[in-house]
């Protein structure tokens, strides 16, 4: 009787799943199919897609291996689900910056340099940098095979050059090489006698090399050979890898080096393997700035941030701020010595008095006098030098708090060792092509791409026959990089200073390098950060992904991405509460049919964000101007940015709209506003600052790093709520001041867990177990607290309100309801009052900060930037996330948004479109104007996408 073989399940059935938000939630997903999960932001997308199925498959995985293995593994929870079935292994690719250590690049998380590493270590040729000729290390037999290669009758010296160019007497070296049985050496070009030597001068430098051996190049091939590998040994021995050989009749000279040795400089290298090229192993790591790359230093740009300051009005930043007299006194004293005034701009003194006030006086000695209140003195000394003094104090001081603040002063600077390249001398002098392994690092992954592409031609024989293995897997992740849109960074780029998107797209990059099948990878919103262009390529591998027989589950808003699924699941029909259901599910044509799916609406047209019927304009010379931005790929950059409007910086990805943005314009308003530290990218200068009063740039980072951190602390709510509290009457006869209503001071708060609600209890071979503390049972405060009630709730009930609820509850306290209600029209109406900060994704942190910004008082000469702010946006949120934006707008305000997606950037007044490309291919101003006009500039790769999305919404 034949057994019916048992068929693999072509299905994931999820039964039951109330993670979170989800409302009992069940639905059968297809396997090996590309998957979309959209819908509102809040409304359970992320909560199915990776704190149930991706959860729910890790959790398997981990509790298949071995205790032992168990135990180094971070164990994940149960989700809250009835049954999962037809799981793949799966993994996770998250929007979660890559690595914040300085030692880590694109190039060593995507292990291409490490395969660089062991390419240039294997085919690479060491250069001298003395004579830019390659230096070879032989071996003695190859030595020994040269000699015996020579003109018969040769008569040869072989020498040990144990001093090169050196002063010094040498006596007792000399003596020890007679002791050790040499009879010979030769002296600055003269052969002498070791009993013989004549004194040197020990100021004068002096080559000194020992008389190996004297002999003639004839006779028996093998006794010779035996004669010359003996004393090759021996010469070798005494220099560390170097000997010479010397014809006495012509004096040629033939140099032999066991060591990568130069026989111009003495610049050596001992052995040339993978590690010697890693900046973060002490063997390849440059020892200045060991493998940084930068070296930090007080910078004088900080310490005199405003030259158009005066002295006595805190020209030098590190002194503004002190209330003692001395720092003034000081400065008096050196204007009655050297003739000059406090209140004179600090860039107009003559360069000799700026001198002498940051690098001091030298040795001349000032007259300082001085009066502490108590007594006056004079005494004389030369100046120190505010930079000299800020270095000693920084130098020797055991004050963190100290250090801390003279910190603001110091500014990260290129090693002027290594250049930036972050290794040592010897690896640098090791070339493939004419190329150090740090000039190829530092190109664009394109470009970088197209070189070792070319690379593949050049070599030839047994070099070619090493090298290919190790180019195919280079190529190969190259090419995987280009293809998700990362083709403009460069493999040298820090790591920490990556997009969530790039650092999720780089994994992936490496994942379809892996070629694993029946995978089932769960991505959250892939095409954040990318231009409509870009996009294209990023689908075609996400379908490649599939095609290789993986599950590939995407939460996703873009609309391209959509429409290609194979299967697309709409969560809502709201956020928070009002979610956590599945509206519609099916192919994306039943979406676009379904009545009841709010993305179906916009898919098919019947809702959409609408064209403005007109654009502001800036008034006549209201505007920044930004000249000469040359910083990253920036090439000589001129441009305005109007004000009073709302402008959209796009481009394709690697543009440079973010250092054109965020690292010269932000940067350099900051620092002119506020007196930031933070360095500018370079740039000639930026007009118009005094138009403003002030620059905010409102990012994606968390708005607090601890679980005591959530909304209501952060946009201010939190007080006026506890003090409310504290002006209820029960609360007033106990004498409850607002602080009392706090979780993080003692008084009101549950001191058994310190008021975070929960105790945190570790377990070995398991994951560390947060119970719900028994005392306050996870209300954070002690019952005397709870006590006070304001309609029935309690201040732990209305943390734990939504927003919305909030909104509602406090209609009549405005200094409350007014705070909420700016969080509820940023689109966070579902989130908790006092939800953790470290909860929120980066878009909601960001648009936490956006109503913290709306509650302040506008005062009309604000510049606001945001940087893709529609992240983590269904179609709907972005709609409101606009009508905020205009709302900033219409207060007189300037608006500046980094962004792709065609519904913001068809709604703003002004654009300026970099590129052509990305990388070394862009930099460049492509187009600026209204939508309109940029959407006919033919060169512009968003005008293009433009034009179409312009003439869908008008026909």
């Amino acid at each position: 009787m034949a057994v019916e073989a048992r068929s693999e399940p072509r299905l994931i059935s999820v039964r039951g799943a109330r993670e979170h938000n989800l409302n009992d939630v069940s639905i059968d997903l297809p396997r090996d199919k590309l998957v979309v999960l959209t819908g509102l932001s809040g409304s359970g997308k992320s909560s199915l897609a990776f704190d149930t199925i991706y959860a729910e498959g890790q959790r398997r995985y981990v509790e298949s291996l071995s205790a032992y293995a168990r135990q180094f593994l971070e164990m994940m929870q149960k989700p809250d689900v009835d049954l999962i079935e037809g799981l793949s292994p799966a993994i996770s690719i998250e929007q979660k910056t890559t690595s914040r250590n300085p030692r880590s690049t694109v190039g060593t998380v995507t292990e291409i340099y490490d395969y660089m590493r062991l390419l240039w270590a294997r085919v690479g040729i060491p250069y001298s940098p003395a004579t830019g000729l390659p230096i070879k290390s032989q071996t003695v037999s190859q030595m020994v095979d040269i000699l015996l290669g020579m003109e018969d009758g040769a008569r040869l010296y072989l020498l040990a050059p144990v001093v090169r160019g050196r002063k010094g007497e040498y006596r007792k070296e000399l003596a020890e090489y007679h002791r050790k049985g040499f009879s010979r050496v030769r002296i600055d070009g003269e052969i002498y006698d070791l009993d013989a030597t004549p004194a040197l001068d020990k100021k004068r430098k002096h080559d000194i090399e020992v008389v190996v051996d004297r002999l003639v190049i004839r006779g028996d091939a093998d006794e010779l050979a035996t004669r010359l590998a003996d004393s090759l040994e021996t010469a070798l021995a005494l220099t560390d890898g170097l000997a010479f050989a010397d014809n006495a009749d012509d004096n040629a000279r033939t140099v032999f080096s066991a060591n990568f040795a130069c026989p111009v400089s003495g610049f050596t290298i001992d052995e040339i393997e993978p590690r010697l090229f890693s900046f973060n192993n002490p063997f390849g790591a440059c020892p200045t700035c060991d493998g940084l790359g930068v070296s930090s230093h007080f910078d004088e740009q900080l310490v005199v941030p405003d030259t158009r300051t005066t002295l006595r009005g805190g020209a030098l930043a590190p002194w503004a701020s002190s209330s003692s007299r001395y720092y003034i006194q000081t400065l008096e004293s050196l204007a009655r010595q050297f003739n000059f005034s406090l209140d004179m701009p600090f860039g107009d003194l003559d360069g000799d008095i700026q001198s002498i006030i940051l690098q001091g006086s030298g040795t001349m000695p000032v007259t300082m006098e001085f009066d502490d209140g108590m007594r006056s003195y004079k005494t004389k000394r030369p100046f120190e030098g505010i930079m000299p003094n800020l270095a000693r104090r920084y130098r020797e001081t055991d004050s963190s708090w100290v250090r801390e603040e003279l910190e603001k002063f110091r500014a990260n600077h290129p090693c002027e060792s290594c250049g930036g390249k972050r290794l040592k001398a010897e690896a640098l002098a090791v070339k493939v092509a004419d190329h150090d392994i740090s000039d190829i690092a530092r190109l664009s992954i394109g470009d970088a791409r197209d070189w070792f592409v070319g690379l593949s031609e050049k070599l030839q024989g047994q070099e070619s026959e090493i090298a290919s293995r190790i180019l195919k897997e280079i190529n190969e992740r190259l090419g995987f990089l280009v293809n998700v849109g990362l083709g403009y960074l460069s493999m040298a780029r820090n790591s920490g200073t990556l997009s969530g998107g790039e650092s999720q797209r780089i994994r992936l990059a490496s994942q379809i390098g892996s070629g694993l099948t029946g995978v089932l990878y769960v991505l959250d919103e892939p095409s954040i950060g990318l231009h409509q262009r870009d996009n294209d390529r990023l689908l075609a591998t996400l379908v490649r992904l599939r095609d290789l027989g993986n599950t590939v589950l995407v939460v996703e808003h873009d609309e391209d991405s959509i429409r290609l699924a194979d299967y697309v699941v709409d969560m809502g029909p709201g956020a928070g509460v009002h979610g956590g259901h599945i509206v519609a599910a099916g192919t994306p044509q039943q979406i676009v049919d379904s009545t009841a799916s709010l993305t179906g609406q916009y898919l098919s047209g019947i809702q959409s964000i609408a064209v403005p019927k007109t654009r502001r304009k800036a008034k006549k010379g209201r505007r920044v101007r930004v000249e000469g931005a040359s910083g990253n790929n920036l090439h000589d950059v001129s441009v305005d940015f109007p004000l009073g409007v709302l402008t959209c910086v796009t481009g394709v990805s690697g543009g440079g709209k973010s250092t054109l943005v965020l690292e010269t314009l932000w940067k350099g308003l900051a620092r002119r506003l506020h007196k930031a530290r933070e360095m500018a990218a370079p740039h000639k200068a930026i007009m118009g600052a005094e138009l403003l009063d002030k620059v905010v740039d409102i990012d994606q980072s968390p708005i607090g790093r601890t679980p005591r951190s959530n909304p209501a602390t952060y946009t201010g709510a939190f007080t006026p709520i506890r003090e409310w509290f504290s002006g209820l009457p029960e609360a007033k006869t106990r004498g409850y001041a607002p602080g009392r209503f706090s979780f993080n001071v003692k008084g009101g708060r549950c001191e058994a867990c310190q008021g975070d609600g929960l105790i945190k209890i570790e377990m070995h071979f398991l994951p560390d177990v947060y119970v719900t503390c028994d005392t306050c049972k996870g209300r954070r405060y002690n019952r005397e607290t709870l006590e006070i009630t304001f309609r029935g709730k309690s201040i732990a009930d209305v943390l734990d309100m939504t927003v919305e609820e909030g909104v509602t509850f406090f209609k009549a306290v405005p200094a409350i309801r007014e705070k909420l209600e700016t969080m509820y029209r940023v689109g966070l109406g579902y989130v908790r009052i006092g939800q953790q900060a470290t909860t929120l994704s980066g878009g909601e942190a960001q648009r936490v900060k956006l109503s913290k910004e709306l509650s302040r008082r506008a005062t009309g000469r604000t510049i606001y930037i945001l940087d893709e702010p529609t992240t983590g946006l269904h179609f709907h949120d972005i709609a409101k996330l606009l009508d905020v934006l205009q709302e900033l707008v219409e207060s007189g305000n300037t608006v500046i948004v980094i962004e792709h997606n065609m519904d913001v950037i068809k709604t703003a007044d002004w654009i300026i479109d970099l590129g052509p490309e990305g990388g070394d291919g862009g930099g460049l101003i492509v187009a600026e104007g209204t939508p309109e006009e940029v959407a006919r500039v033919a060169e512009s790769h968003t005008g293009a996408y433009l034009a179409r999305t312009l003439n869908s919404k008008s026909t």
